[in-house]
């Protein structure tokens, strides 16, 4: 479903976030991509979307070389990717429903079949009883669900999360990987980024480690 073809990455002014990396994860895994800061997780992550483009190699997404499609093509590749990235990118100036429904507006859908799936996916990460709250009012814990809620409203095949429990306690990281899991469970392919090794022991059925942009390890396998 994803793979990853000798992919180097490399910024203006030299800087080298990936090396020649090689790399496929099949239809409903469930993987973790872990290393030291700087070891090219971010830049993996955002290389599927097609957020950042590679330098070099080639990036498959569903049979698409993402990194060959046109910006008008973009928004038709990330209808099947829920995404989940540190900067969360909330609308504090409308209210928890609002959040979530809002790519369900921008992809067309109706009121009336919108309504029902934004609650269920508010429902799915516990925060149904606080949909008319503004984000502001949640935990960070429960920003992070609400993030979670409107990455998946639009029902995508490839959820990907960069850092998704960073600076929460053990309990709310706890309830962050549980959602991830149970979406996993029905078939949802399931990709995140994290340095914490306890969740990673707890929870990784496959782990990806990178250092210094090379392919460490990858435990797991299929």
């Amino acid at each position: 479903m994803i793979s990853f073809s000798n992919v180097s990455k490399r910024y203006p002014g030299g800087g080298q976030a990936l090396h020649g990396l090689t790399l496929a994860i099949q239809a409903g895994e469930l993987a973790f991509v872990t290393g030291h800061s700087g070891a090219g997780k971010s830049t993996l992550l955002k290389l599927i979307p097609a957020i950042e483009r590679a330098t070099s190699g080639s990036v498959i997404v569903a049979g698409q070389n993402v990194g060959a499609l046109k910006r008008a093509a973009l928004p038709f590749l990330r209808r099947n990717l829920g995404l989940v990235f540190q900067d969360q990118k909330l609308l504090y100036d409308r209210s928890v429903y609002d959040n979530v429904m809002l790519p369900l507006a921008i992809s067309g859908h109706a009121p009336r079949e919108a309504a029902p799936r934004a609650r269920a996916a508010l429902d799915k990460v516990g925060l149904l009883a606080r949909e008319r709250a503004n984000p502001i009012q949640l935990s960070g814990g429960e920003q992070q669900r609400l993030a979670i809620a409107r990455a998946v409203v639009s029902r995508p095949s490839i959820l990907i999360a960069d850092e998704p429990t960073a600076n929460l306690d053990a309990e709310s990281a706890g309830l962050i990987l549980d959602i991830f899991v149970s979406f996993n469970q029905v078939g949802v392919t399931v990709l995140v980024a994290t340095h914490d090794e306890a969740l990673v022991r707890r929870y990784a059925r496959r782990v990806v480690r990178l250092a210094a942009g090379r392919l460490a390890e990858d435990s797991g396998a299929a």
